[in-house]
């Protein structure tokens, strides 16, 4: 995975002027008119822009390329949600061109589109033919990557603000559904393309998403070491100490506590073992305790 990572850097940097500036803009653009023409007209009308491999077999390839301009939505019942999605993938998009440039935004989309196709002809090939109209799975990538760059930015989901990265754990739920679904229908494409909407989001940030793994697996090594869990019960067992002494600090080395030199500070040693407090003088001038 690390690998596709550099070679997607090194492409970005070999090809800085790649890609259509707005691209998402045209797309949605795009999905509104084909939308629109199969509300006037039927869906039969646009479906030769979907995906088909035994269409492509026999001659029409446009459909290689065409099927990401079919909407999400066909129905006029489905308006609403159509111009909300379009709307979200539109504003999602062009923040992430924004904060990476056209180039690797081209390149997240494209990847994912040409990972779609694959999808498609390997499935065409195991089941004899295979339909794919729009790229749901890809758009819905996009926000993977809106909130690990935006985490903290809030959505109002049925009028309750939420923040991306809660918005991304549902999202990611989705995907695990629809999978799980596909799969007990026997449905392979089904099964692919949300995978491979993850697999695209991972290449795209790899060293983010093993850097959040490291961290958090060192933070809870941390919080459950013997030494820390030692830590904590000095620690509670001193402000045990302190509500029957009268005071709060008192230094190993001199005795002096804060009730008598309340001018003085004090401060704990993380290296001994131990809850250990020491004056101003003896923090880094003590033998530590083992």
């Amino acid at each position: 995975m690390n690998k596709l990572h550099e070679l997607s850097e090194r492409f970005i940097r070999r090809y800085p002027e790649f890609g259509l500036p707005g691209l998402m803009r045209y797309i949605v653009i795009a999905q509104a008119a084909v939308y629109v023409l199969t509300i006037f007209s039927s869906a039969a009308a646009t479906s030769f822009l979907a995906f088909r491999w035994y269409a492509v077999l026999h001659g029409e390839i446009w459909r290689l390329v065409t099927f990401v301009l079919m909407p999400p939505y066909s129905s006029l019942h489905d308006a609403l949600w159509l111009a909300l999605s379009l709307y979200l993938y539109y504003m999602i998009g062009a923040t992430l061109e924004q904060e990476w440039g056209t180039a690797k935004f081209n390149l997240y989309y494209a990847s994912g589109a040409v990972l779609t196709l694959l999808v498609g002809v390997i499935t065409g090939l195991l089941v004899g033919d295979i339909w794919i109209a729009g790229t749901q799975f890809i758009n819905l990538s996009m926000f993977f990557a809106f909130a690990m760059l935006y985490p903290d930015t809030q959505f109002l989901l049925f009028i309750i603000p939420v923040k991306a990265k809660w918005l991304a754990w549902l999202d990611a739920a989705f995907f695990g559904f629809s999978a799980l679904k596909s799969a007990f229908a026997l449905n392979i494409a089904g099964v692919l393309l949300p995978l491979i909407a993850i697999l695209n989001f991972f290449v795209f940030f790899w060293p983010d998403i093993t850097d959040w793994f490291m961290y958090h697996s060192q933070r809870v090594k941390h919080q459950t070491s013997p030494k820390t869990i030692h830590f904590r019960e000095a620690a509670r067992e001193q402000k045990r100490k302190e509500a029957r002494q009268g005071y709060r600090h008192k230094c190993e080395i001199c005795g002096r506590t804060d009730a008598d030199f309340p001018e003085l500070q004090f401060r704990y040693c993380s290296r001994c073992a131990g809850y250990h407090c020491f004056c101003q003088d003896h923090i880094f001038n003590h033998e530590h305790y083992k």
